[in-house]
């Protein structure tokens, strides 16, 4: 089994976090886990202390990108072979853990838990779908892979992928962004289906009045990216 951390990034997750880690230490006790609190405003840095987990408390809010990339330093620091970014509200069912991992053993460079390939379980609105289905195409367009749920943010990591995220990791709304990152570097991604739950706790980052926004700058990166990454081998 591959020395794997499990990073959790966490804003203002009071109401989920200790399940989510209690889930997360049943479902795969092989693995290490950090949660990532992004200066919550709520009471998730004082339960972090009281779950006597590993965790890093960040002085300023960083945002997702900012939090998880904390979360791939930490894997370069203490030489993880493996990185599993999991939500801190509950949606990502841990009990998919040992198929990812199991996925990095046999080549993957990166395995993503896919709600759209079984379509069970919590998929999300229809504007949202829509949203994905037409990142899912742009990526397929310009970079030429094939993904089913490119917004994801469930996905488990090798050496190669931890390395170039510690470096370098989108700011927001990054999951997509760092797909195509993936890809141009020569990196092997592969998908497992998931049934994701609804958040049992907190509020989305992506409100409707972002969407706009969310599909511009996303969109717009995507296309940055293919035309300033050259693709390696």
């Amino acid at each position: 089994m591959l020395k794997t951390l499990v990073i959790i990034p966490a804003y203002n997750e009071e109401e989920c976090i200790a399940d989510t880690v209690a889930q997360v230490r049943s479902a795969a006790p092989w693995a290490d886990v950090l949660v990532v609190n992004d200066c919550s405003s709520d009471r998730t840095g004082e339960i972090l202390k009281d779950l006597k987990t590993a965790h890093v408390d960040l002085p300023v809010n960083l945002g997702i990108g900012g939090a998880v990339q904390t979360g791939y330093r930490y894997a370069v620091e203490n030489a993880y072979e493996a990185a599993v970014q999991l939500d801190g509200d509950g949606q990502h069912d841990p009990i998919y853990l040992k198929a990812m991992i199991d996925e990095l053993e046999k080549g993957a460079d990166m395995v993503t838990g896919s709600r759209y390939i079984k379509k069970e379980g919590f998929q999300s609105s229809g504007m949202r779908r829509a949203g994905i289905h037409f990142l899912n195409g742009l990526i397929r367009l310009c970079c030429g892979a094939k993904v089913s749920d490119a917004t994801s943010g469930y996905r488990a990591c090798g050496k190669k992928l931890i390395d170039l995220y510690a470096e370098d990791y989108p700011a927001d709304y990054p999951e997509p962004e760092a797909a195509v990152m993936a890809v141009m570097n020569g990196a092997v991604i592969r998908e497992i289906p998931v049934v994701m739950r609804e958040r049992s706790g907190g509020r989305s980052s992506i409100r409707p009045l972002h969407s706009i926004y969310y599909m511009t700058k996303v969109s717009l990166a995507i296309l940055i990216h293919r035309l300033t990454l050259r693709r390696r081998k």
